[in-house]
């Protein structure tokens, strides 16, 4: 009854607040390029960001990368209700599964998604689950990155932004980065290198944008 009850106010939360967010873009046209070249992107963006992505990629069915642990079921539960899939995993359990079945998804023709510093971090420190779903899949990785005018942050070991009512937001995409399939561990790891380096481009733009609207 609790997990209910948490999943249903934050759903809640985030469409009340999300709709009185006005946004803005920059980049976007990078997904549907990979989507006119026969590709399906792999989403990859920060843990802190999950309500703004959350809002703003509503009902798209797209899938994203939960973690197993009973803290991660509200969050799940709600962003089903936002019309994303969940595949359960994380880099410390049930990793392997959940690789294989957001490969089988998409081959279905389903997008994937992943917070790449969850579920508990390293803030801004990507992960190598996009690059290594990127190898196996043929797609390529899609960073991006929503920015918000005015937000609160919370006290939660990745700063949680909660964009406040009526604010302004800015949603960002870099250009897709392609991961061939017979790259070894090093290029794995240079390919992981590239998607952080992305990402922190994509936050110091946000940075810039944010302090314009002022």
């Amino acid at each position: 009854m609790t997990i209910r009850l948490a999943a249903w106010a934050f759903y809640w939360s985030i469409r009340i607040i999300g709709s009185t967010v006005r946004f803005d873009s920059e980049g976007l046209e990078n997904f549907d390029n990979i989507r006119a070249s026969g590709k399906l992107p792999v989403y990859a963006f920060w843990h802190d960001r999950i309500i703004g992505s959350a809002y703003y990629f509503r009902h798209r069915k797209i899938v994203v990368l939960t973690s197993q642990s009973y803290d991660s079921e509200y969050t799940s539960r709600c962003i089903q209700r936002l019309g994303f899939g969940v595949v359960r995993g994380s880099s410390t359990r049930g990793g392997v599964q959940a690789l294989v079945g957001m490969i089988r998804l998409m081959r279905e023709g389903f997008e994937m998604a992943f917070t790449v510093d969850g579920p508990k971090g390293p803030r801004y420190e990507a992960k190598p689950g996009p690059v290594l779903l990127a190898k196996k899949s043929g797609n390529p990785m899609a960073p991006f990155l929503v920015e918000f005018e005015k937000s609160w942050k919370l006290k939660s070991w990745d700063k949680l932004q909660i964009p406040k009512p009526f604010t302004k937001g800015l949603v960002m995409a870099s250009e897709p980065i392609p991961v061939p399939s017979d790259l070894d561990d090093v290029q794995l790891e240079e390919k992981q290198l590239e998607l952080q380096k992305a990402l922190d481009k994509l936050v110091a733009r946000g940075e810039e944008w944010r302090l314009k609207q002022r």
